[in-house]
């Protein structure tokens, strides 16, 4: 049975603060607890005035605090910026906090732009680096060898589960070498998903992690009572992503009766491009998009997504969601 799982970003609104956005990420990690969803994952970004969980391990100590049996877990932290031990650390800080509960998602991309990476300390060349950095903090999670000089106190012997995650063929590779679980960035970057799952199916090999693939992918989700309403929820996200492509990243800006009159026909088309795996509409639609989805790509488990201005509207938007797996899994019994 495909589990459903959920990804946020913490969104900073138009008119909002920080604070808020992780309050009421909390109260989303608290929902999709209570609704039956299999993790909560955030992500890390940097120099993104929209986004508030740029420090991803101290807001995932924050969910999984305010949270009980939900796995919470990062999509992804971006190991170009961080030294191996020191995510090690962390990540096995929370392990020691909450544990089983814990994931970490890898990223090879650094998250932000030129500038601030330098800013981090790090460089795009440290993403050539990637596969040993990897396998080094494997080393860190995993018990300690013969002769180890250097652990991960607290994470050292913790196996906190390591994901990879891409948008490209390269982590399909690695995750697939090394024999580890993959998610497909496909929420964002939809153009090379079918592809890379097949890339790291064929190229699976198993390992102590895994003794067979597991693949997950993300869709885009704006659920609500009717296909309008959603319509109109997802334009949101729609101003947002046309924001990003002209370089203008801002906070998440309400949503808008006509689209048209806010971005022009080639923003429409970049945005409609990176929203090619979306699920928009009432109960009806999103269910019938998401079996679609599972038909098409055949992952283990699909992660939802979808940056909605209003809280009571997130909320249901995962509540009709959730009503829609349902449907899904007692067609399938």
């Amino acid at each position: 049975m495909t589990a459903f799982s959920v990804l946020d970003l913490s969104p900073i609104l138009e008119g909002g603060d920080a604070r808020r956005a992780l309050l009421e990420t909390t109260e989303l990690a608290r929902a999709a607890e209570r609704l039956g969803y299999t993790r909560f994952w955030l992500a890390e970004h940097h120099n993104m005035p929209g986004i508030a969980s740029a420090a991803t391990a101290v807001v995932l100590a924050h969910v999984a605090a305010a949270t009980e049996t939900i796995r919470v877990g990062s999509g992804g932290v971006m190991l170009p910026n961080h030294a191996p031990l020191v995510v090690a650390e962390q990540f096995g800080t929370l392990e020691a906090l909450h544990p089983g509960r814990i994931d970490l998602g890898l990223g090879r991309a650094p998250g932000t732009d030129g500038e601030t990476a330098r800013a981090l300390r790090r460089y795009f060349e440290a993403a050539d680096q990637f596969p040993r950095d990897v396998m080094e903090l494997q080393a860190f999670l995993a018990p300690a060898a013969p002769g180890q000089r250097v652990a991960a106190y607290p994470g050292q012997g913790s196996n906190v589960p390591i994901w990879l995650l891409g948008s490209s063929l390269f982590s399909a590779e690695l995750a697939a070498h090394l024999g580890l679980p993959y998610a497909f960035a496909s929420h964002f970057a939809p153009e090379l998903l079918l592809q890379a799952l097949q890339t790291y199916r064929s190229g699976f090999r198993p390992s102590a992690a895994l003794d067979r693939p597991y693949a997950m992918a993300v869709i885009n989700v704006f659920a609500a009572e009717t296909d309008t309403e959603a319509r109109r929820l997802s334009t949101s996200m729609q101003q947002s992503f046309a924001a990003v492509v002209t370089g203008k990243p801002g906070k998440l800006k309400p949503p808008v009766d006509d689209i048209d009159a806010v971005l022009d026909a080639r923003q429409q088309a970049a945005v409609q491009g990176r929203l090619k795996y979306s699920a928009i509409g009432g109960r009806d639609t999103v269910r019938a998009r998401l079996a679609e989805f599972i038909a098409l790509t055949g992952v283990d488990e699909v992660m939802v997504t979808g940056m909605i201005h209003d809280l009571e509207a997130r909320l249901h938007s995962l509540e009709i969601t959730a009503d829609a797996v349902a449907g899904l899994r007692a067609e399938a019994a």
